[in-house]
Order: structure tokens, then sequence, then C-alpha cells
């Protein structure tokens, strides 16, 4: 045993992570009640640029008005890129820090980024004089932050968790998905030939490095890994499969209407951690990964709408046109793009 000791973060039941997205406050008491342990109210890419500012008074008021009982609640900012996460961390901790157990900050890169929002927060408590520190929940989707990892791991005593945002980080890497969090076909190696000739396929885990990684990280700094969505829902097998898969690495998000088996089947147990941030069933996103295993193998759906909403997979100028791009496309009810905003870390 090393000389150095590890100081874990606080200990949270993490089983499950509900997103929640801060434009639709009719969906705040349906949340409250249910079974996610983490409830994180999303002010990012589940929210059209036009009702950033309103869905950050909803969640103000949601804050300080629902009954959230025992749930951990999170909040999930806009990017450090945006003009409008100062006024996220600002107007929400000021007014309603007393509720607020953590922050989801999205596209961390650096460990600057961690220093940058430490420094904030910490000043927004002292003003406000609030009694309870506000923890960090990190997500890990670009190839900068990859690079970066293991400083961003250890920047702040307020990080509790990392999270994989497996879309985000396949555009930033332009890897070729078929579906969130899934597997693509092509990346497989044959075996040898038997004495038949024949040979066989097996398929890899393309995202196993980032996440091994990743959880290395994790635990080197005391904190909870948290694995990225399983993007098709509807595939109660397939979410099985994967999470037993990662259950002795990492832990598993999914979809509500699964949590409970996941539960069951003790998947989370490892890593505490679960989230849910399934794909809506009427979304784009969730259609595009069913019909893209139903076409075969070799036909790749469009990356920018499985992998929403392609940051980061280039120059700024090209990562600017290809948000405004996503962003022109905003749909209703749920204020998504033509990918499923919310379906994705």
């Amino acid at each position: 045993m090393s000389f150095t000791l590890i100081d874990n973060a606080p200990a949270r039941l993490n089983r499950s992570e509900l997103a929640v997205p801060g434009s639709q406050p009719q969906f705040f008491e349906k949340a409250a009640k249910g079974a996610a342990d983490v409830i994180f109210l999303d002010l990012e890419d589940a929210v059209a640029p036009d009702e950033k500012e309103k869905a950050r008074k909803n969640v103000i008021q949601a804050l300080n008005e629902v009954d959230w009982g025992s749930k951990t609640m999170s909040l999930r900012i806009n990017g450090l890129d945006t003009h409008y996460m100062y006024r996220d961390v600002v107007d929400v901790v000021e007014q309603a820090g007393a509720r607020l157990d953590l922050i989801m900050i999205p596209k961390i890169g650096t460990a600057a980024d961690v220093y940058a929002l430490d420094m904030l927060v910490t000043q927004i408590e002292t003003a406000k004089r609030l009694k309870k520190r506000v923890g960090f929940e990190l997500i890990i989707e670009t190839a900068l932050g990859m690079q970066n990892l293991h400083e961003i791991a250890g920047a702040s005593k307020r990080l509790e968790s990392l999270h994989f945002g497996v879309a985000d980080y396949a555009a930033s890497t332009r890897a070729r998905t078929t579906n969130i969090g899934g597997a693509n076909p092509d990346y497989a190696i044959l075996t040898d030939k038997d004495e038949e000739g024949r040979r066989e396929t097996h398929w890899g885990d393309m995202w196993h490095y980032a996440l091994a990684r990743m959880v290395v990280a994790a635990r080197a700094n005391g904190l909870r890994p948290i694995d990225g969505p399983f993007g098709d829902f509807s595939d109660a097998d397939g979410y099985k499969a994967a999470a037993r898969g990662g259950a002795g690495l990492r832990g598993q998000m999914g979809d509500p209407s699964v949590a409970g088996r996941a539960r069951q089947r003790g998947v989370h147990a490892v890593l505490q951690g679960s989230g849910a941030r399934p794909p809506h069933p009427r979304c784009h996103g969730a259609g595009q990964a069913r019909r893209a295993r139903r076409r075969g193998p070799r036909r790749q759906a469009p990356r920018h709408r499985l992998d929403p909403p392609g940051r980061g997979a280039g120059e700024e100028g090209r990562r600017d046109r290809r948000r405004a791009l996503m962003l022109s496309r905003a749909c209703r009810p749920c204020a998504r793009s033509a990918s499923c905003r919310q379906g994705r870390s």
C-alpha cells in the first residue's frame, strides 16, 4: 500500500441518474416521484438557445419549490465556451444553492476548466454564506478531455464523479458509430481458419480504452466513474448485456424502465453508478439507431444524427457551423435537434 492515501468523494447513492430538460417544467413533479437516485436538471443540450433564460428560471423555481425528497439534485450547465455558462452558475447557485448538490460540467477539456468553475462557485458560496458545498460531476466527452484526464481528475476537492459522454466523444475522435454507446460491426477481428476453412468474426469494444482509462483516473482520485448512455432504449437484451459486461469495470447508464431490472441483477453495484438519459421514443436519434441496425452492418447512419450534436470534432469554425445547423433544427415539444438531445451526454 502506498503511503499516499486517497480521499474518497462523499458517498451518494448513484445507481440511476435521470435527465430532465429545464425547459420542460411539466416533467419536474413526475421526476421527483420517480425511482432515480440522482436527477440532473439540464440547461445544456436539451434546451434550445431561445429557451435558455426561461429554462434557468424554471430550474431555480423547481429547486426551491418542488419536493425532491432525498434525491440528489444536479444541474447540467452549458459549456465553458458559451456565454450561457456564467449565468447558469451564478443565478442558480445564488438563488437555489441550498437545494443544489452537484453541478454537472460538460465537455471538460483541461484541469484549468475545473479550476475556473471551482473559483466561481467558491466565491458565490462565500458571498451567500451557503453552508453546503456544491460538488462537481465532470463529463469526459472530447479527445482533449481524455488526453488530460488524469490532471482533470485531481483538479479540485469538489469533484465527485467522472462521466463518459460517449456520443460527443465519438464525434470528437471521428469514430464511426451506428448507435449511441453501442458497438460497430466493422470494429472486429477475424479468427484464423479452422479445419474447414471457416473464420469467425469477433466484435471489439471500441470504448474499452476510454472507459478503462477513466475508471483508473476516477478510482485513483476517489471519484465515482459513471458510464455513458445505452442509446437503444427498446433493446432490453442489449442493455442488459452491456450492463453485465461493464459492471466489472464501470457500471451502466440506461432507461428508467429498465433501471429496476438492472438493480435486480446487481449490474450497478461495482460503480454505484447508472444514469438515465435514454433517447426519447419519438425523437429521430432513437429511430435512426434502429433503422441503422436493420440496414445491416456496413451501412452507417449519418454521424451528425447519431452522435449529437457533433461538436468537438474539428476546428472552431467547423464546430460552430455544425452547432448552428443542429440548433436550427430544434423541434418541439422536447426542444431537441434532428437527433436526440436528451439521449446523449
